[in-house]
C-alpha cells in the first residue's frame, strides 16, 4: 500500500471509531454493550461510498488482519478468566450440550436441502454448516455483562470450544471431499491429527515447565507480563491456525495457560490484565466487529429468499431444540436455555468458508452460495443484539 492509501485507510477508520464511539453511547444508555455500536455502524456503512472502498481487495488485507488480531486479543482475555476447575464440574453437561446443539441442526439442514432437491452428499456437507458456533462474536457479551464465570458462560465458552473441534472436522470433510478430485485427499486430515497432537504436547510443556520459567525471565512488571502473554498468544494462535486447528483454540488455550502466572504476581497481574482488557475492548477487538458488519450484506436475502431462511431456521430452530431438550433432562432451567440457545446460535466464518471452498471447486452455484452466506451473516447480526436484551432481562439471576 502506497502512503496515499495508508492515509486514506486511517482517515476511514477514524471516522468509523467516532461513528462507533457515539453509537456505543447511545447503547450503553438502554444498557447494551457498547463495543456492539462497532457492529451496526459497519452494518449501515457497508452500504455508503466509504464501505464499499472498504471492501476493496487492496483494503480488505490489513482489515482483515487487524480483525484477526481482535479476535486472538478478546479470546485469549476471555481465557484468563477461565477457571478450568470449574469448567470440569460441567464437563458431562457440557458434552451433552455440544452434541444436542449440532445433531438437531445437522438434521434439520440435511432435510432441507433433501427436500428442495439436492443429492445427499450436498445435503450432509450443508446439514454440517448448521452445526458450528461463532463464539468470537457473543463471548465478548458475556464478558461485558460478567457472565464469563457463571453456568450460562461456562456453558457458552465450553460448548462453543467444542464447537471448533467440529469445524475442523467440517472442513477437513469438505477438503478431502474436493481432494479427491485432485488425488490428494488424505494430506489436510494427516495435517490436523499431528498438529492437534503437537499442540497438545506444547501446551502441556508450556503450562509445567516453561511458561513458570519464563516469567521469572525478567523482573516482575505488568509490561514484562504483557511481553510475554503476547508470545506465547502469538505462537500457540499461529501454530493452531496454520494446522488447520483454527487460531480461536489457540487464543483461548493461550489465556488458560497463563492464567497461573497472572495469578502468581498478585497486583501486577490485575494490571496486566486490565491492559489487555483495555486494548482488547477499545482498540483491537473493535476492528473485528467492524469487519463483521462490513462482511454483511443482508440484500441477498432478496436473491434465493425461500433458500435463505429455511437454511436460517435449520440453524437457529436446531440450537433451540437441542439446547431446550436440557430443560427436561434437569441439566438446564428455561431462562438458561434460552440465552445459551441464542448464544450458540451465532454462525460466521466456518460457514462462509465452506461456502467459499464448494463454490471454487463448482460443487455448488452462486445461488446456494449466497443463500449461505446470507443465513450466516444474519445471525452474526441479529444474535448478539438478541442475547444482549436477554441478558440485560436476566442478568441478575443468571449471576445468581
Amino acid at each position: 500500500m502506497t502512503g496515499h492509501h495508508v492515509g486514506e485507510l486511517l482517515l476511514n477508520f477514524a471516522l468509523l471509531f467516532a461513528l462507533t464511539y457515539l453509537a456505543a453511547g447511545l447503547l450503553e444508555r438502554v444498557r447494551i454493550p457498547g463495543i456492539l455500536g462497532a457492529l451496526l455502524v459497519a452494518m449501515i456503512v457497508h452500504y455508503t461510498p466509504i464501505g464499499q472502498h472498504l471492501l476493496t481487495p487492496e483494503m480488505q488485507v490489513p482489515i482483515s488482519l487487524l480483525a484477526e488480531l481482535g479476535v486472538l486479543f478478546l479470546l485469549f482475555f476471555i481465557g484468563l478468566q477461565i477457571d478450568p476447575g470449574e469448567m470440569r464440574g460441567l464437563s458431562g453437561d457440557i458434552i451433552w450440550l455440544t452434541i444436542l446443539n449440532t445433531v438437531f441442526p445437522f438434521l434439520l439442514g440435511m432435510i432441507v436441502m433433501l427436500t428442495l432437491g439436492y443429492s445427499w452428499i450436498l445435503a450432509f456437507i450443508i446439514g454440517l454448516t448448521r452445526m458450528p458456533t461463532a463464539e468470537a462474536v457473543i463471548v465478548p457479551i458475556l464478558d461485558e455483562f460478567k457472565l464469563i464465570r457463571t453456568r450460562v458462560g461456562s456453558f457458552i465458552i465450553g460448548a462453543g470450544v467444542l464447537d471448533d473441534v467440529i469445524e475442523v472436522i467440517l472442513i477437513a470433510i469438505v477438503s478431502v471431499w474436493i481432494g479427491k478430485r485432485t488425488g490428494d485427499a488424505t494430506g489436510s486430515i494427516a495435517g490436523i491429527i499431528v498438529g492437534l497432537i503437537l499442540f497438545l504436547l506444547i501446551s502441556f510443556i508450556g503450562y509445567r515447565w516453561l511458561i513458570p520459567l519464563l516469567a521469572r525471565w525478567l523482573p516482575r512488571r505488568p509490561r514484562n507480563l504483557i511481553f510475554l502473554s503476547m508470545v506465547i498468544l502469538l505462537a500457540l494462535g499461529g501454530m493452531t491456525e496454520y494446522t488447520g486447528l483454527g487460531m480461536v483454540v489457540g487464543a483461548v488455550i493461550a489465556g488458560v495457560l497463563m492464567r497461573p502466572a497472572f495469578n502468581s504476581m498478585g497486583e501486577i497481574g490485575s494490571r496486566a490484565i486490565q491492559t489487555i482488557q483495555s486494548v482488547s475492548y477499545g482498540f483491537l477487538g473493535l476492528f473485528f466487529y467492524l469487519w463483521v458488519g462490513l462482511s454483511v450484506d443482508l440484500g441477498g436475502i432478496a436473491d434465493n429468499p425461500k433458500l435463505t431462511i429455511l437454511l436460517y431456521l435449520a440453524g437457529t430452530l436446531g440450537k433451540l431444540i437441542g439446547v431446550f431438550i436440557m430443560v427436561p433432562m434437569k441439566r438446564m432451567n428455561f431462562r438458561e436455555a434460552l440465552v445459551v440457545g441464542v448464544g450458540l446460535d451465532a454462525r460466521l466464518t466456518t460457514e462462509i468458508i465452506v461456502a467459499k471452498l464448494l463454490l471454487d471447486a463448482s460443487i455448488i452455484d452462486v445461488g446456494l452460495f449466497t443463500a449461505l452466506v446470507t443465513a450466516a451473516s444474519f445471525t452474526a447480526v441479529t444474535v448478539p443484539f438478541a442475547f444482549a436484551l436477554l441478558v440485560r432481562k436476566w442478568g441478575e439471576e443468571l449471576r445468581a
